[in-house]
């Protein structure tokens, strides 16, 4: 889950690996490195902690070539001396992924604790001359996914990079005086570029104006490149303390970017008639994006009537044998680079089975490797926490529901227009939330329940406060409660409820009783005007009212900021929490 960024060309490569990394920060911020050469002699700077530590201890060199990195560990502890760029000899070389074998490769003492450092003993071992030699000699040794970026001081003016089921793309602008390298488009800010991928064990000669991709067993390739044009500025707090409340406050408008123009045609690149033939469909996602599948399925099966399920991806890859060709494959993901999700991609295609894909990030791994997709448009999410590419999700997701129940003649009318206005009326009450987070903040240990739609809102929820309080939260189904969990209650264990499902109302009730009756604090998140609230939770915040498929928004936005408020009571980071980083490339 690290990010690479590496630099040949005219502009100062030092500042502007630095502009990249920050770009890369939150696919890891244990540590952050660059490594470049000047007057021939290779200079590295690296550091422990966020970016912000490595910049403090640069030396303002200009530098015309350079790789750098930010890490998310792990292999080794999370110091100075584990962090890249590794180097052996006169090589440097940033690392993403895990050399399984690493053990058996290395070529004699380590200064580190991490596999990547194998990689440079072998490459400077493999060295007479030939950087590029060097690197293709080294490669078919190492098991496991990777991508890399290698320099060498003899050779000034070249960055060779490689990668095996890890995302890099490397990219010539287009006046071709600069080449850049990164595990992410989004460090591509600047200019336009000409874009290419590298996959399969593809090694990438890159140099100021010019690319040259070799594959072990095919030789020298020619790749299709894309045109990206990344000329606007970085992402910007806008005035917001953090840019997880930045998101959460624009998600009216982002929601409406996910259905405007789509409520009759949703593009996706994949026609009607094939989609008719479709009898099941399974949809695939870690995290956030697994919980918007199974709001995804649930929508599926009340709208159209098609039978479907939702698995989180590391353990869905473990049942394709049973896939057949009528099964749709629905992969959810907001960054398109999630390993768990492309390992189980791929598996999924050896059973024959359609990928369609429903992500925030055209140019992403898993929209390449799809056979359709569907753009959230979201925009750049930059907190760890999702926010933002849940609704979008979620909405998309009920658009994909509404025009599959229209190809098998059923009548559908749900008021997605709606959900906007829902949404701002949910951010109007931030400081009331805010005041309950105060009351609540102190808890270490947290139910949350929910039934039917708003089970699977209880548990997005619930891995939103976790995320960023580091406290132990857990979504359950209410009618679940009794059948065991309930043990755990008592004064110190406060549950918060999610009741926004009218055809549950009276059961999620009940179920409010027996938390009351164990003396558990209770926080009720409750359309308004539903019974048998008053007198039994605790605190309420009533959101506004709404149809039972349209209640995932409002509510879990509500979680949202509940999530964030408490975790700012606590004095976490919020944006950067510990132990995480926003894309999940290793398995």
């Amino acid at each position: 889950m690290c990010g690479i960024f590496g630099y040949v060309g005219e502009q100062d490569a030092l500042a502007t690996s630095v502009r990249g990394l920050e770009q890369l920060e939150y696919r890891g911020y244990d540590s952050s490195g660059i490594a470049g050469i000047i007057d021939q002699q290779l200079v590295v700077w690296k550091k422990a902690g966020k970016l912000s530590n490595l910049k403090g201890i640069l030396q303002k060199q200009r530098l015309s070539i350079a790789i750098g990195h930010t890490r998310w560990a792990t292999h080794g502890k999370v110091n100075d001396l584990n962090a890249h760029p590794h180097c052996s000899g006169d090589i440097a070389v940033v690392h993403n992924g895990i050399i399984e074998n690493y053990e058996a490769l290395r070529q004699g003492p380590c200064v580190s604790e991490t596999d990547s450092e194998v990689i440079a003993q072998l490459i400077q071992a493999h060295y007479t001359g030939d950087l590029l030699e060097a690197v293709q000699k080294t490669i078919p040794l190492l098991k496991g996914m990777y991508a890399i970026a290698v320099i060498h001081k003899n050779h000034p003016g070249q960055i060779v990079a490689a990668a095996h089921e890890c995302p890099l793309a490397v990219g010539v602008n287009e006046q071709r005086t600069e080449t850049v390298i990164a595990s992410d488009p989004n460090a591509f800010l600047g200019g336009m570029f000409e874009l290419l991928f590298l996959q399969d064990g593809e090694i990438a000669d890159v140099r100021k104006a010019h690319v040259e991709v070799y594959h072990p067993m095919r030789g020298k390739v020619t790749k299709k490149t894309e045109r990206l044009d990344q000329k606007q500025s970085a992402p910007s707090k806008e005035g917001f303390e953090h840019f997880m409340l930045k998101e959460i406050h624009e998600q009216p408008k982002t929601v409406q970017k996910a259905f405007v123009g789509r409520l009759h045609t949703l593009p996706m690149k994949i026609d009607d008639a094939t989609l008719k033939q479709f009898n099941r469909v399974w949809f695939l996602g870690c995290g956030t994006s697994a919980n918007a599948g199974a709001i995804g399925s649930m929508y599926l099966e009340e709208l159209a009537g098609i039978p479907a399920s939702c698995d989180i991806a590391s353990e869905g890859r473990y049942r394709t044998e049973l896939l057949t060709p009528d099964t749709l494959v629905c992969a959810i993901s907001q960054s398109g680079e999630t390993a768990d999700l492309l390992a189980a991609m791929r598996e999924v295609k050896k059973q024959g089975c359609k990928i369609l894909a429903f992500c925030n990030v055209k140019n992403s791994t898993i929209v390449r490797e799809s056979f359709a997709c569907v753009d959230l448009k979201a925009g750049p999410e930059m907190s760890v926490c999702s926010t933002k590419a849940f609704t979008s999700q979620i909405t998309v997701l009920l658009l994909f529901a509404m025009h599959m129940a229209q190809l098998r003649g059923k009548k559908v009318s749900v008021s997605v227009d709606e959900i906007p206005g829902q949404v701002e009326q949910v951010l109007e009450l931030a400081p009331e939330i805010q005041k309950l987070a105060k009351k609540y903040a102190k808890y270490e240990d947290f139910f949350f329940l929910g039934r039917r739609y708003m089970y699977i809102t209880a548990l997005e929820a619930a891995l939103k406060l976790k995320e960023i309080s580091y406290v132990n939260a857990n979504g359950y189904p209410a009618g679940e409660l009794k059948h065991g969990p309930i043990a755990l209650l008592d004064a110190k264990f406060p549950v918060v409820a999610f009741c926004a499902n009218e055809l549950t109302h009276e059961k999620i009730a009940s179920n409010l009783m027996e938390v009351k009756a164990r003396g558990a604090p209770l926080l009720a998140f409750a359309p308004h005007g539903m019974p048998g609230i008053n007198g039994v939770a605790d605190d309420v915040v009533w959101l506004p009212k709404t149809s039972d498929i349209l209640a995932p928004f409002a509510s879990a936005v509500a979680g949202q900021l509940f999530a964030y408020y408490v975790a700012k009571e606590r004095g976490c980071d919020i944006d950067q929490p510990r132990n995480l980083a926003k894309s999940v490339t290793v398995e």
